[in-house]
């Protein structure tokens, strides 16, 4: 098992995201994916890290690919179901590109960051300059890979850009361990950009919190 993974190292084409992700969870943790989709994550943090995952879908479509796949994962709803779970039952809770689905963005955080000791998040960037120009210059709500769907049939409804999300986790008293921001291709922004940068030419951000206290 690899803790540093890239693309080539993978068999097939895994997200840019994941692999960030893997890359911050220690071998053997114990993992909560939430909204976990088909399962991909999850795999590959079984086959690559050895982790103890346990996911949370809303459609049972996915839940029936997880399940096919012999992944944990139950049918649920982030912003009901989990308030169910215990106090720091997962050393790490992760909510990749479903924050901007969810009802209550703020409450589903603060559960992942009481259930987990950790808490890892990646999201698309609603304040690339791409969505910026096609928003000025078209007038339109923009489609991109990330946000491929229309305005009218979005599953999205809290769009956010990566400064709101880090105004986000200072008013919740959390702290970030570690931040990455994705270009257009899945590379890394440079580490050492301010956040204006991230801000404007990150498609999306990944960042890993941890409560403070």
């Amino acid at each position: 098992m690899s803790p540093d993974l890239t693309m080539s190292a993978l068999p097939g084409p895994v997200r840019p995201d994941y692999l960030v992700i893997s890359r911050l969870i220690a071998p053997g943790s114990r993992v909560l994916d939430v909204g976990c989709g088909d399962g991909g994550l999850l795999k590959l943090l079984r086959d690559e890290k050895g982790v103890d995952g346990r996911g949370i879908e809303l459609s049972r479509e996915g839940v029936n690919q997880c399940v096919a796949e012999g992944l944990a994962v139950v049918q649920g709803d982030a912003d009901t179901d989990l308030a169910f779970y215990p106090d720091n039952a997962f050393d790490v809770v992760i909510l990749s590109q479903t924050i901007q689905a969810t009802r209550a963005p703020r409450v589903v955080l603060e559960h992942m960051l009481r259930i987990g000791r950790q808490a890892i998040v990646s999201f698309p960037n609603f304040g690339h300059w791409r969505l910026r120009l096609e928003l000025v210059t078209r007038g339109r709500m923009p489609t991109t890979e990330n946000l491929p769907y229309r305005w009218y049939d979005t599953p999205n409804i809290h769009f956010c850009t990566i400064r709101d999300f880090v105004d986000l986790v200072r008013e919740l008293d959390a702290a970030i361990e570690h931040s990455t921001a994705l270009d257009w291709h899945g590379r890394e922004v440079r580490m050492n950009a301010p956040w204006w940068f991230w801000n404007l030419f990150g498609e999306q951000g990944v960042f890993k919190l941890r409560r403070e206290g």
